[in-house]
């Protein structure tokens, strides 16, 4: 297996669709308990904001040398300001269409003594398709990209993604997709699909061995005319389903932190690998390397070239 070089991977370019946030986070000391309920008292002593769900997907792929393009729709709303500046600032290309209807999402996670108390999230249900006004720009750009990604968290963003993995397939680019929910048909076509196991449950139920588990799986994936299914299976590693068979690779982790954004991290490395030229079977083992780090480090993280190759050459 011939790795990426620097050079290759900063020719990549990736086009990331999907559900944009801001991660918000509050560092505090907890003292005490409150008088009006058993709940800790955080004095909060300093603010952080991060890129979150598609964005974080985004700058993962632009942390490992990449080209990296954001396509989302947005609120006109404070949140959305802090988002553009944050992308400004890591230097991802950013195509954000601005809905009035639309609040930005807001992840606010506390933090106290080094743990997560509470995570409060800020968001709306829009009564309309989001990213209907930004499908002739999604159709403008993806052809000067070598893989496309799209990081569905079911918040009604990609109504239009049976047409954009159509379009993605005649301009034969990979597609990549982080599923939500019970309905993959939405899919059909990809590239490949990246559930957990909670995820892929949904789709096929509760299994009883690996036997089992295969046969289901490869049911699946001929179903939706998939090449690959690439199952996160956290302590257990990870397993790809495609016509050869199945290959498991075992976790990388060494010690686990934190798991916020492992699975954006596994999918943007899969998505950079395979716009460098690389198959699935290949960019596989890579993308569990990349998780096993991820999860080493705190909050919504992303792996870097070094990181992630110093050891597989």
């Amino acid at each position: 297996m011939k790795l990426p070089t620097r050079r290759r991977m900063a020719r990549a370019r990736v086009l990331v669709v999907g559900d944009a946030m801001l991660d918000r986070y509050w560092f505090g000391a907890v003292d005490r308990i409150s008088p009006e309920a058993p709940v800790p008292v955080v004095r909060v002593h300093r603010e952080e904001e991060r890129l979150g769900g598609a964005a974080n997907v985004a700058l993962n792929v632009k942390t490992l040398g990449a080209h990296a393009t954001l396509l989302t729709v947005v609120g006109n709303d404070e949140p959305a300001t802090h988002l553009r500046r944050l992308l400004a600032e890591q230097g991802i290309a950013a195509l954000l269409g601005a809905d009035e209807q639309l609040y930005t999402i807001v992840k606010l996670r506390v933090i106290g003594r080094a743990q997560q108390l509470i995570r409060v999230d800020f968001e709306n249900q829009p009564d309309h398709e989001v990213l209907a006004s930004m499908l002739s720009d999604y159709e403008r750009v993806v052809a000067a990209h070598d893989a496309v990604l799209f990081s569905d968290y079911g918040k009604g963003g990609l109504t239009h993604i049976p047409r954009m993995i159509e379009l993605a397939r005649q301009h034969g680019k990979p597609v990549l997709v982080d599923p939500k929910g019970a309905d993959w048909t939405r899919y059909a076509g990809a590239t490949a699909i990246t559930p957990n196991r909670a995820e892929l449950a949904q789709v096929i139920g509760a299994w009883h061995g690996e036997a089992q588990l295969s046969d289901a799986v490869q049911a699946l994936r001929r179903a939706h005319r998939l090449e690959g299914l690439v199952l996160t299976r956290s302590e257990d590693g990870m397993s790809l389903y495609d016509d050869t068979g199945h290959l498991q690779v075992p976790a990388q982790a060494r010690e686990v932190f934190d798991v916020t954004g492992a699975g954006d991290t596994v999918i943007a490395t899969l998505a950079t690998l395979l716009a460098c030229g690389m198959s699935l079977r290949d960019a596989m083992p890579l993308a569990n390397r990349a998780g096993g780090i991820v999860v080493g480090k705190f909050g919504t993280a992303s792996v870097g070239y070094d990181e992630l190759f110093k050891e597989a050459r």
